[in-house]
């Protein structure tokens, strides 16, 4: 119990500096935040209200007000689900535009993340227990592909697959004029909506798998030489029930931490590869927000990429000290 309570405490401790954080980082950068997204939603969509004009100072800093009173006014609008209004799609809320965002991201990445783990775990567990036998060959290949840069291999992708063969659509997250209303729910619009996703999948797996098969095959050297694995030999168990019961469950515990982090960072997308496919995730829209100097925009993007790693991090500490009873004694 001593253990679920600190971990409780310590993250709502950090989300609490999270938000703070997010608050204070228009009001430290040069200039007028406020005063710039004002004059680019003019530029944008004409003339704005004074309503909406004190919202936005509220929102980025430039008011009458003192630090206290809009740091109370940014957790009221924050618990009201209000992240202001985006000067990118001006006047589209942040909070629409990164729920539009976000399924795409979660899906892709998210199912990208986890095959690759399972990969990586279950062949670098083979590898570790046929270690020094030819498989250990699959070590050096696969840390190579995980050496080049994720954004080169998905150009290199796009030019094979998409541009010289034609197997593949270049860009987009599905067939823009097959469904020109948008995204729908159909199974046409999935099987379009994973066909144009297979290249951006196949690169986030084809770039991380080797970090986890070669994290796990060393795990797995290491653990089969434990006492207790010797001791299953010895009482003559069958070598694949020593290999998932034993090996494998016991050497795959820190790949699970590592993991928790990987899901956490899902939300956060792949920046360079969403940007490379025209992909309509997470990533792409940090970009644009970047690129238009839209704070509101940026704040909220990075609300929801923080407040993501920390509850990936919290769920998985207390999974982490459930399956693993030596991290709840040594708190």
């Amino acid at each position: 119990m001593k253990f679920y309570a600190r971990r409780i405490a310590f993250y709502v401790v950090t989300l609490w500096a999270t938000i703070s954080l997010n608050f204070l980082l228009p009001r430290l950068l040069p200039g007028d935040p406020a005063d710039i997204m004002i004059a680019k939603m003019q530029r944008a969509g004409g003339e704005i209200s004074e309503t909406q004009i004190r919202n936005i100072k509220a929102l980025l800093g430039g008011t009458d007000q003192s630090m206290w009173e809009q740091y109370i006014n940014y957790w009221s609008r924050l618990l009201q689900g209000d992240l202001g209004i985006s000067i990118t799609k001006y006047p589209t809320p942040v909070v629409d535009l990164i729920s539009a965002a976000l399924p795409w991201t979660v899906i892709l990445v998210g199912l990208a993340t986890v095959i690759s783990f399972v990969l990586g775990i279950g062949i670098g567990a083979w590898v570790g227990w046929r270690r020094g036998t030819w498989v250990d060959h699959l070590v050096p290949f696969t840390t190579v592909l995980q050496s080049i840069p994720y954004f080169w291999l998905a150009l290199v992708l796009v030019a094979v697959f998409s541009v010289a063969l034609g197997w593949f659509p270049i860009i987009g997250g599905y067939d823009v004029f097959e469904y020109p209303d948008g995204p729908e729910w159909s199974w046409s619009f999935i099987g379009n909506a994973i066909y144009h996703g297979f290249l951006p999948a196949l690169t986030i797996v084809i770039s991380s798998v080797g970090g986890w098969l070669l994290g796990m095959r060393n795990m797995m050297v290491s653990t089969v030489s434990e006492d207790y694995i010797v001791t299953a030999e010895a009482k003559g168990l069958k070598p694949m029930r020593i290999l998932r019961t034993y090996a494998t469950r016991n050497a795959a515990i820190p790949s699970i931490a590592g993991f928790s982090i990987s899901l956490g960072f899902v939300v956060a997308g792949s920046i360079v590869m969403e940007q490379v496919f025209t992909y309509p995730g997470v990533g792409k829209l940090m970009i644009q927000s970047v690129q238009n100097s839209d704070y509101a925009l940026m704040q909220g993007v990075f609300l929801v990429i923080t407040v993501a790693v920390l509850a990936a991090n919290f769920i998985m500490d207390l999974v982490y000290g459930f399956i693993d009873p030596r991290a709840r004694h040594n708190v």
